[in-house]
């Protein structure tokens, strides 16, 4: 017999008991769709957290050794000097869409009446604000521009503790590079919320020139670096490093702790839900081909008698149990799919994740790889469960076969 007639037998055989091989494939489906859209959520997740980290710091971080291996004896100890014309020389590079200065500080914020700890970020702010998108909600007044001097945007908490709205003053205090302490009056543009709410009590945003007037100092902290996109990360590290040898190139993960805390914890969930759901698919298939092997003992038996081989059986029921195998498969990626599209026409969002104030849209990021490596190892697992079982009943003695009750 050929190949194309051996298949047509097992898909024969898999119909003479259609309840038994529904179930085997409804088995196959659900454990197929539950990888997939666990691991097509874990893949979303990475993605939604990977862009917040770049979009945050940048792709890449340049700064100086000691600025982010080191702790500071006053502000800007460690910063960049000559900020705009590295910022130049940064941009040459064909990758390399963005270069935006960063000058990070301590110290207080006051309303003359009360003064809170502040952590205050001088930015671009056209170009910082515009790249940050989605990951910075303004809930009042203005984002900041470029034309703005001596104006900030706060945390919403903190400017709820400080009962501050757009268009109140506020007096930002500092220590500068020079070890003194330092008093700047500002302007309240807007609040903003980042979703998580220990920044929302602390955070500050100015530009960098009223920042480095605060300090006292023409240095900036870092220069976020943000690439035309995040598959250049790694070549363009390489480049820059090599043309700035006396700089500190870093990549966007080497920043990202929650990323990889993240990554860490879900892999290991999906990782460990995948091998019960395989498990499970396994002995569900085992099982269903064993009753049928069994059934058909004195089937086997007759076959046996007539001259087919027994590797000639054993790739017959092997076959028997990769189209129940494949077809599950294909069932729970389309079932997959559909659920997929199905939440991007009708949205569910999520609770808040832990140390975060605002949910998250729940969405299944299935990419073909992902599809093709589950339907893959799901008719391979079918396939492998029914030969294992058929193994032992084909290679009995043919006289045994015949007597089996």
């Amino acid at each position: 017999m050929s190949g194309l007639a051996w298949l047509k037998f097992a898909a024969l055989n898999t119909l003479r008991n259609r309840r038994r091989s529904l179930v085997t494939v409804a088995i196959a489906a659900l454990g197929t769709a539950a990888l997939l859209l666990a691991g097509g959520f874990a893949r979303y997740t990475y993605e939604s957290l990977a862009q917040a980290a770049a979009r945050d710091s940048g792709h890449l971080v340049v700064a100086t050794p000691a600025q982010l291996a080191q702790d500071e004896d006053v502000p800007l100890q460690h910063g960049l000097e000559g900020a705009d014309a590295l910022r130049q020389a940064l941009l040459a590079d064909p990758a390399v869409r963005h270069v935006l200065p960063r000058v990070e500080l301590t110290g207080l914020v006051s309303n003359g009446e009360k003064s809170t700890v502040m952590m205050a970020v001088g930015i671009s702010p056209d170009d910082e604000l515009a790249i940050k998108g989605p990951f910075l909600a303004v809930t009042a007044g203005r984002v900041l521009t470029q034309r703005d001097r001596g104006a900030v945007m706060l945390g919403e908490a903190l400017a709820r503790k400080l009962k501050a709205q757009p268009g109140s003053g506020l007096t930002l205090l500092s220590t500068t590079t020079q070890g003194v302490l330092n008093a700047l009056d500002v302007e309240v543009a807007g609040t903003f919320a980042t979703g998580v709410p220990e920044l929302d009590q602390r955070l500050v945003y100015t530009d960098v020139a009223t920042a480095q007037r605060l300090l006292d100092t023409q240095r900036v902290s870092t220069l976020g670096v943000f690439l035309d996109r995040m598959e250049s990360t790694e070549a363009a590290q390489a480049r820059l490093q090599a043309a700035h040898p006396g700089l500190k190139v870093q990549t966007w993960q080497e920043r990202a702790v929650f990323y990889k805390s993240v990554r860490a914890l879900y892999n290991r969930i999906f990782g460990v839900m995948g091998l019960v759901i395989s498990v499970i698919v396994v002995f569900v298939v085992a099982s269903a081909m064993a009753m049928a092997v069994v059934e058909r003992t004195r089937e086997i038996g007759t076959l046996r008698a007539l001259g087919t081989l027994p590797r000639q059986l054993l790739r017959s029921l092997a076959l028997e149990g990769l189209l129940l195998g494949t077809t599950g498969a294909l069932l729970g990626a389309a079932l997959a799919a559909a659920v997929s599209v199905g939440l991007l026409v009708f949205p569910v969002q999520m609770p808040p994740p832990p140390g975060r104030s605002v949910g998250y849209p729940l969405q299944i990021a299935l990419e073909p790889a992902l599809v093709a490596g589950v339907v893959f190892a799901m008719a391979k697992l079918s396939t492998l469960a029914a030969a294992l079982v058929a193994r032992r009943t084909v290679r009995q003695p043919v006289v045994q076969a015949l007597a089996h009750v």
